[in-house]
């Protein structure tokens, strides 16, 4: 992540010209490189240590038009998406696509898909795990959105097909151990979905990993 706040030294092109032109070119130049530096490490620094939602807005604000931008708002999309804020969370990955920083390209493709699937939006959420996966085939994503695809399948109704999807997928990925259990926790969450009309499959799994952690609670004791 800290390559991507590198490219804030570019910020300089546009300054020095300006310098130049009012005759303070020497002077100014060891000025605006100071600023950058100084600005890079504060960029860099908000992104390593900002955690909370409210950090990272006051990340985002401090530092809108640098080049940290685009990965600060894509960690405060993060946190909107994990306490449930989809539709902020949406919101920022709609206005990153195609705009996102070098590294991060697929990243707001994927995380408006999985806000759609999280707001209901099931078709439109597979049409778009769909759309990504089909061109993406080698992405880092790709799997996550082959993943969505069977889960929106599962949520609007067809347990079924997500099933096969998902065995079809599983025998796909050859000696990937970490893409089968990826496959294989997807899979036993479909195969435990109960369609509800106030419960989404995201709900069903944290509904999973409490009993889990109660469980081992009561272990522990």
């Amino acid at each position: 992540m800290n390559e991507e706040l590198e490219q804030l030294m570019q910020e300089v092109k546009a300054v020095i010209p300006w310098l130049l032109a009012v005759g303070i070119a020497v002077a100014g130049y060891h000025g605006v490189r100071k600023y950058v530096a100084d600005r890079r490490a504060a960029a860099s620094e908000a992104v390593a240590n900002a955690y909370t939602t409210e950090e990272l807005e006051d990340a985002a604000a401090k530092f809108k038009g640098s080049k940290a931008e685009g990965v600060i708002r894509l960690r405060l999309a993060k946190s909107y998406f994990d306490s449930a804020n989809y539709d902020s969370a949406l919101e920022i990955y709609e206005s990153l696509d195609g705009k996102a920083p070098d590294g991060f390209e697929d990243i707001p493709t994927v995380g408006k898909a999985q806000c759609l699937e999280a707001l209901g939006r099931f078709d439109e959420a597979r049409a778009a795990f769909d759309a990504f996966a089909e061109a993406n085939g080698k992405s880092f994503l790709a799997l996550t959105a082959k993943l969505g695809s069977a889960r929106c399948v599962a949520q609007g109704g067809d347990r079924a097909k997500a099933v096969e999807m998902l065995e079809a997928l599983k025998a796909s990925v050859g000696d990937d151990e970490l893409a089968k259990t990826r496959v294989d926790t997807t899979l036993q969450i479909v195969k435990r979905y109960e369609k509800r009309a106030e419960r989404s499959l995201f709900d069903a799994a944290d509904a999973a990993q409490k009993q889990l952690d109660a469980e081992a609670a009561k272990d522990a004791k």
